[in-house]
């Protein structure tokens, strides 16, 4: 165990307290005095809270396994009066909707994937930042939708017949999301913009536009010979990048060397279950690269092919206008950070009694900290530009466990002097406790929740923990089966649905 500082009736290791005063607050104009206070008050408060809670989560599986024990015989209405009987099962709250304010349109408005990538990994948590476009090309032929007969083996170095199979088909996603008044991409021969207008050149000399002309939004170069151009469809973009000096382009009739699609459109960056911070090294670790990653300045190199390479943030894509203007397109996704859940511990703080700290507090106040970097503008790239920060909360059992992390959420705001509600909340129904009382967890925290998911692995095995008295578990393959599982499913959807999950931009 290293060196500590006193904070007042706690410690804080040395190697975080000197983190956060020379690296963490300088740039938020925060008072050091009076934040190290703050915390000191705020472990003092919530500390007995998070035992507490946890201690009734032992109470009540104590009830449980007790009660299977004597009930040898199930019976699933007895069963129910005494889960809730016991409080396990809490009175369902009246009917409401989410008071949201502030929320980015990547999570109100825009479809599509979410990758989960562990933060203290700079060159993972780069690449998941800069997914948000992706080569359509690259990915046709990495992938085994295309398959590898007749000649389209992906090894042995570029394969011109298993190349033109993704050239084809990506020219039929172009024909299925941006078609043209008549013919095909395939048979597109040249791209040109006219008074706002896309004119695409067919091999027949035809000229034509599209069915929908309002997806053609932008483009990049000259008008008569455009290095780029942007569609819109069901609000993701498709860039299709062209250059006839290109060795994919050269040989293309219209002088295509890739489409860009817009892919993921955020991601968690986990402190939790990709992540071993262990200790106090471990854990100012994954706030520095937060840092970094909330910033858009963190970069990370390695040595590929003889060759030494850097990743860093992708800066925005910026078109010429089909209207006039410009159209600016965001070139990384927006990153959500998920914190730790209410059990673990980590010794970079020491409480009075000498015990390790919850870690799950911790993060909440430091990742906090550390994204107010971003939202006073300081760093390369800006995340929100509603000004939010975006907290996955994991590993909560029930309302009372929400509403712990709500009143958690209010005190670091108060701390850092943010606005009520900055820190939004994306609630993990992955335990038993929360998935029956679903309605009233996002009660507790209706000013803040963006979103509810479900998990699998984290789901079946609280459901085994709960259950192990009552029986044999089915095995994880056949479990997908199982008629609790598929309601679980339903009923996340349905209580998010009700709630105004739906969302208005």
């Amino acid at each position: 165990m290293g060196s500590y500082v006193n904070v007042g009736s706690i410690k804080v290791a040395e190697e975080l307290y000197n983190f956060v005063n020379q690296e963490a607050l300088p740039p938020t104009g925060l008072d050091v005095e009076q934040f190290w206070k703050d915390f000191e008050q705020l472990m003092l408060d919530f500390t007995p809270r998070n035992i507490e809670l946890l201690e009734k989560r032992q109470e009540l599986q104590d009830k449980i396994n007790q009660w299977h024990k004597e009930n040898k015989e199930f019976d699933a209405a007895e069963y129910k009066a005494f889960l809730e009987e016991i409080g396990y099962l809490e009175p369902v709250v009246d009917d409401f909707k989410l008071e949201l304010e502030n929320v980015d349109e990547e999570i109100t408005t825009i479809p599509g994937p979410q990758l989960v990538v562990p933060i203290n990994n700079a060159r993972y948590a780069i690449n998941a930042a800069n997914a948000r476009w992706g080569s359509l090309y690259d990915a046709y032929y990495g992938t085994d939708v295309i398959d590898e007969e007749d000649g389209k083996e992906k090894s042995g170095g570029y394969n011109a017949v298993r190349g033109a199979e993704v050239i084809k088909r990506s020219r039929e996603l172009l024909d299925a999301s941006v078609p043209l008044t008549s013919g095909s991409h395939k048979d597109a021969t040249k791209y040109a913009v006219e008074n706002g207008t896309l004119q695409v050149t067919l091999n027949n000399e035809e000229i034509v536009g599209l069915k929908d002309a309002d997806k053609f939004v932008g483009y990049q170069g000259e008008e008569a010979n455009p290095s780029s151009v942007l569609f819109k469809n069901n609000g993701l973009h498709i860039d299709v990048l062209i250059d006839r000096d290109h060795p994919i382009g050269k040989d293309d009739a219209a002088g295509i060397k890739d489409i860009v699609l817009e892919s993921a459109i955020t991601s968690i960056m986990d402190c939790e279950d990709s992540v071993a911070a262990v200790d106090t090294a471990d854990k100012v670790d994954v706030y520095r690269h937060w840092m970094g990653l909330i910033r858009g300045d963190l970069t990370a190199t390695f040595e590929k092919g003889g060759r030494t390479i850097e990743r860093k943030f992708n800066d925005n894509r910026i078109y010429k206008g089909a209207n006039g203007g410009e159209v600016e397109l965001n070139g990384r996704v927006l990153q959500l950070v998920r914190n730790v859940g209410p059990l673990l511990r980590n010794d970079a703080v020491l409480n009075p009694d000498g015990s390790e700290a919850y870690e799950g507090i911790l993060d909440g106040v430091f990742t906090s900290l550390l994204a107010k970097h971003n939202l006073m503008g300081l760093g390369n790239h800006k995340n929100s530009e509603k000004g939010s920060v975006y907290i996955v909360k994991p590993k909560m059992h029930g309302s009372e466990e929400v509403r712990f992390s709500n009143d958690l959420f209010a005190r670091v705001e108060d701390m850092l002097d943010l606005e009520r509600n900055t820190l939004k909340m994306g609630v993990m129904d992955e335990e038993r406790r929360t998935s029956l009382n679903l309605k009233n967890c996002i009660y507790e925290a209706r000013e803040r929740v963006i979103f509810i998911n479900t998990g699998f692995l984290d789901r079946t095995g609280d459901e085994i923990h709960t259950s192990m008295e009552i029986g044999p578990i089915k095995r994880t393959i056949d479990m997908g089966a199982t008629k609790w599982l598929q309601s679980y499913e339903l009923a996340n959807v349905e209580a998010g649905l009700a709630a105004g999950c739906q969302f208005q931009a």
